[in-house]
């Protein structure tokens, strides 16, 4: 594969595609920068410690880890966010996001929105776990005249899901269970 001068080779990256015409291939980039340094335990018996950080270009630093269930203590930390975590606070987040988005344009004053989200792990046809399913569970509270039916604020999540762009960037199925009063 070729790549232009400057440009790391990533796979599925076409560099005779114009630079002009790249510009409006990638809308924003989004980095993060994961950090590991062996403390501890002999690394090739596999006693060393899993746990990491995860640095955002806004400054936040995430103390991460494997979740407990696929790397026992003390080489994992149930304290720190696991990628699994991670995975599902992502998906709630930007629903989230897009939905109050949504709500807004659609005229419903909201005041708070809580999610309970849930993320199952079952191992695929090859025996490989993965996150085949999320479930969002929010609570939302409206105020003003201008309240939502069921049918409208099924609507609305119908509306965030099909907007969101980290649920039309993976393949887990993502189901919404509203929390209602």
């Amino acid at each position: 594969m070729r790549t232009d001068p400057g440009r790391p080779s990533i796979a599925g990256y076409n560099s005779s595609i114009p630079e002009a015409a790249r510009i409006y291939l990638i809308m924003s980039e989004h980095k993060a920068v994961i950090t590991w340094t062996h403390q501890s335990g002999d690394f090739l018996k596999g006693t060393y410690s899993r746990e990491h950080h995860w640095r955002f270009d806004g400054g936040a630093v995430v103390p991460a880890s494997p979740s407990p269930s696929n790397v026992r203590p003390p080489y994992s930390n149930p304290a720190n966010v696991d990628p699994e975590e991670a995975y599902v606070a992502s998906i709630a987040s930007c629903h989230m996001l897009t939905f109050l988005y949504v709500a807004y344009r659609a005229g419903f004053a909201v005041v708070s929105y809580e999610d309970e989200a849930v993320g199952h792990v079952e191992k695929n046809q090859n025996g490989i776990p993965w996150v085949s399913k999320v479930v969002l569970c929010p609570r939302i509270v409206y105020t003003g005249a201008k309240l939502p039916s069921r049918e409208e604020e099924d609507q609305l999540h119908h509306a965030a899901h099909d907007q969101c762009f980290i649920a039309n960037s993976v393949k887990s199925e993502i189901c919404v269970s509203p929390r209602r009063a």
